[in-house]
C-alpha cells in the first residue's frame, strides 16, 4: 500500500499558514519576534514530543527532518545574538539593545535563590574557586535544568537538552576524544553554516578555533546540564575512543590521542591525558603537601645532624640556611610527586 502524502506542518503541528517556507515564529505558532525564551522552549518541547510519536512509523524520514528543523529554530530563537540577526532579516526594527541581566539578578528575580541565601552561595563560590552556577548546583538549591537555564540566559546562549536533540554521529568521531573529555562538550549539529556544541559552559575559544580549522566553519556553544554532557561523553568519547581523521583523498583513518589542531595535519599517535576531577586534584595536592613537609624536615635534620653546611654550626645563619635548603628540596619533591601521578 502506497504511503499517503501528508503536510507535516498542518497534519502534525496544526499550522494552517500555507505560505512556505515558514519562518521560525510561524513554526512555533508564536507572535512575530516573540522575546520570551521560556515560551519558545515550551512550544518547542511540546512540538518535539508530539512529532516523536511518528518516529517509528511509515513517516520516520519526515519525522527526523521536522525534528531537526524544530531544533534549529529553537537554537536560533534562544540565542541572543543569532535571534537579533534573524529578526533583522525578517524586517524587525531594532531600536534599543536589550540589557542582559546577570546570573545573580536572574536567580533572585525568578526566586531560584532567595536573597538571604545568595550571599552565602557567593561566599561558597569564592572560597572554593568556582562559578556561581556551579555553586548553586553543588548546594542543590534548585533543579539543575532551572539553574542552567538561568545561566544560559545570563550569557545570551541557548539552553539545550542533549537528550532531546541528540549528538551528531557523523561529526562526533572526527573530534579528538581527549579534547572533548577535557573541555566537556559534544557536537549537536551544523546549522546555518555553524557547528553547534553542547557544554555546561562556553567552550574555550582556543578549542573553538581548532575545531573551526578542522571543520572549516565557525563554532558556537550552547548550554546544557552537566549530567547530560557527562552521559554523552561517556557514550561517544570513552577512554579507548579513537578519532577519524579525513585525508586529502577523502578516506579516513583512526587516530588516537592527537590534539584537534594537529589532527588536521598529522597522524602521530600519543597517549591520552585525562582531565582530573575535583577529588583527584584534592588527593594529589594532599600527597604533595605531605611529601613537601616530610622532605623539609628530613633535609633540615640531616644537614644539622651531619653539621652541613660546615662553618655554620652554632652560627646564627644556621637555621635560615637549613630552612631554605629544606624548602627548595621539599618543593622539588612535591613537584615530582604531583607530576608522577599525571595520567
Amino acid at each position: 500500500m502506497a504511503k499517503v502524502q501528508i503536510d507535516v506542518y498542518r497534519d502534525w503541528l496544526g499550522i494552517q499558514e500555507m505560505n512556505r517556507p515558514l519562518n521560525y515564529y510561524q513554526l512555533f505558532r508564536l507572535k512575530a519576534f516573540e522575546d520570551d525564551s521560556s515560551k519558545i522552549r515550551e512550544n518547542y518541547r511540546k512540538m518535539n514530543a508530539h512529532v516523536r510519536k511518528y518516529a517509528s512509523g511509515d513517516y520516520a524520514a519526515e519525522t527526523q527532518v521536522l525534528l531537526n528543523e524544530l531544533a534549529k529554530a529553537m537554537l536560533c530563537l534562544t540565542d541572543t545574538a543569532r535571534k537579533l540577526e534573524y529578526d533583522v532579516s525578517l524586517g524587525r526594527k531594532i531600536e534599543t539593545a536589550k540589557v542582559r541581566r546577570s546570573l545573580e539578578e536572574i536567580l533572585i528575580a525568578n526566586n531560584i535563590v532567595p536573597v538571604e541565601r545568595m550571599k552565602q552561595v557567593k561566599g561558597y563560590a569564592d572560597a572554593v574557586g568556582i562559578d556561581l552556577q556551579e555553586a548553586v548546583l553543588q548546594q542543590k538549591i534548585a533543579a539543575p535544568e532551572v539553574v542552567m537555564l538561568a545561566y544560559a540566559e545570563s550569557i545570551g546562549l541557548p539552553f539545550v537538552s542533549v537528550e532531546d536533540i541528540g549528538v551528531d554521529e557523523s561529526i562526533a568521531p572526527q573530534i579528538n576524544p581527549n579534547t572533548a573529555r577535557q573541555h566537556s562538550f559534544v557536537p549537536l549539529m551544523v546549522d546555518r553554516g555553524q557547528l553547534l556544541l553542547a557544554s555546561p559552559k562556553p567552550v574555550n575559544p582556543d578549542v573553538e578555533e581548532e575545531l573551526r580549522m578542522v571543520f572549516d566553519m565557525p563554532v558556537r556553544s550552547t548550554i546544557c546540564v552537566p549530567a547530560e554532557i557527562n552521559a554523552a561523553i561517556a557514550r561517544y568519547y570513552p577512554r579507548d575512543a579513537v578519532q577519524l581523521v579525513r585525508k586529502t583523498d577523502g578516506s579516513t583513518s583512526a587516530v588516537k590521542g592527537t590534539s584537534a589542531k594537529s589532527s588536521k595535519n598529522s597522524n602521530v599517535n600519543s597517549e591520552p591525558v585525562e582531565p582530573m576531577n575535583a577529588e583527584e586534584k584534592k588527593n594529589r595536592l594532599m600527597n604533595s603537601i605531605v611529601v613537601f613537609n616530610f622532605s623539609v624536615m628530613l633535609v633540615c635534620f640531616g644537614l644539622f645532624y651531619f653539621k652541613i653546611p660546615r662553618g655554620l654550626h652554632n652560627h646564627w645563619l644556621q637555621f635560615p640556611v637549613l630552612t631554605l635548603v629544606g624548602i627548595i628540596v621539599g618543593g622539588i619533591a612535591a613537584l615530582i610527586t604531583w607530576k608522577k601521578f599525571t595520567r
